[in-house]
């Protein structure tokens, strides 16, 4: 059994595997971590493997822990891949944007592939059909955006995300969220749209925390899969094992 450990910049996701196969998966806050492992540890003492991808704040105990229960594998940029790399600064690419495009390489071999990661940040991830990553974008997501209006302006209130289809806001608040919520859909779908200029049979995935939020209102030819990047881990991790 594969245990794993995903660290994000807001919450720490977990998941477990026996061979392909989910068998549970959690999201916890950093203070609850350590404990969450020890339930995993209780709940699946067939655990051998572990994966950590982290592009936040670990404790060394943590990995203490990880590396005494099991074989523990660190993904970084030297990690092997089932795909060529073509990243003109391979070793700055994102860990998390690693398991993106190997579960794109995995999941869909032979097909073009962009995966949309939408969380903190909003990250655009394209896999040829060669099974070449060529790259892709960062924007800021949902959350930072709302953030950013109230914190770089002098008036301007912090709010919550809301769905909302109109355009034209009549107020101050119903105006942020037109502008954050209509600027995100509009920016994924003209992205998709410069992608399908380009690359035939483009397969899209989207993924992240604001996955269910934003699958509602884009077009039913995106596959949403809010595990992918954990289905991404579990195969580096079996990729990578001694």
């Amino acid at each position: 059994m594969n245990l794993i450990v995903d660290v994000g910049n807001t919450y720490i996701k977990l998941a477990v595997f026996e061979e392909d196969s989910m068998l549970y998966v959690s999201s916890v806050e950093l203070n609850l971590l350590m404990d969450e492992i020890e339930n995993i540890f209780k709940n699946y003492p067939n655990i051998n493997k572990s994966i950590v991808s982290s592009v936040g704040n670990l404790t060394t105990n943590v990995l203490d822990k990880l590396s005494k229960h099991t074989q523990l594998h660190k993904l970084t940029s030297g990690s092997k891949t089932a795909f060529n790399n073509k990243y003109a600064t391979p070793t700055t690419l994102g860990v998390d944007r690693i398991a993106l495009a190997m579960a794109a390489v995995v999941l869909y071999p032979k097909k073009n592939v962009l995966v949309i990661d939408a969380g903190t940040c909003i990250t655009y991830d394209f896999v040829s059909s060669k099974g070449d990553y060529l790259g892709g974008a960062i924007s800021p997501g949902i959350t930072m955006r709302y953030e950013a209006l109230h914190k770089l302006t002098a008036k301007l209130p912090l709010l919550e995300k809301e769905d909302t289809e109109f355009f034209i806001g009549n107020s101050t608040k119903t105006s942020i969220h037109s502008g954050v919520i209509n600027g995100v859909f509009v920016e994924i779908e003209g992205i998709i749209g410069q992608y399908q200029s380009k690359f035939e049979d483009l397969t899209v995935i989207l993924t992240g925390g604001d996955t269910h939020f934003l699958s509602k209102r884009l077009k039913n030819t995106i596959f949403a899969d809010s595990k992918f990047l954990l289905k991404g881990l579990n195969y580096l991790l079996e990729y990578n094992k001694h």
